[in-house]
């Protein structure tokens, strides 16, 4: 019986918990939104102004980024970003930038959220797209002297962009 009544209990609190009107927090102002940074999709929308080239990157690369990743981006501290292709199906998948990302635009959202490791967010936009480019270069993807930037980036096409399984639930849009 005391069984019964502790999960109906543990039921009633869980179930109100989840209700919409819990009293706690607030819905973020449209500054809030705005100021943690652009909100960049596959097809590029939201990638700010900026442009960079890999002969550009080289130097945004070997000043802000090879301490972790090693001269080369064959990873260091941090991981490789370069090398792997065709080991994702392997017993020991290498995930680089060149094996396993579908998208260039995320790779350029990862970069100018996340790095460098002891500055996230640091980079200028151009230094990101940049550093990108040299990513993309070192992979075979891009050229030395391609300019990257909102336009170019979101036509890049990754090796890995069919490599994702989507996702089937209804409610989730394509």
């Amino acid at each position: 019986m005391w069984k019964v009544l502790s999960a109906a209990l543990l039921f009633s609190v869980v179930l109100g918990a989840q209700s919409a009107k819990y009293g706690a927090g607030r819905a973020p102002s449209a500054e809030e939104i705005r100021a943690l940074g652009p909100t960049v999709g596959p097809d590029g929308r939201g990638l700010p102004p900026g442009s960079g080239t890999a002969k550009q990157g080289r130097e945004v690369f070997a000043a802000r980024c090879a301490r972790c990743h090693g001269d080369k981006a064959l990873g260091d501290v941090g991981p490789a970003l370069v090398g792997g292709k065709g080991s994702l199906a392997t017993a020991k998948p290498v995930k680089t930038v060149g094996s396993f990302w579908p998208y260039a635009t995320s790779v350029w959202d990862y970069v100018n959220r996340a790095m460098p490791f002891d500055k996230p967010g640091s980079l200028t936009h151009s230094e990101v797209y940049s550093a990108v480019a040299f990513l993309l270069h070192l992979n075979g993807i891009a050229g030395e002297t391609e300019v990257m930037d909102a336009k170019s980036l979101a036509r890049v096409r990754m090796p890995n962009r069919d490599g994702f399984v989507p996702d089937g639930r209804p409610d989730v849009k394509r």
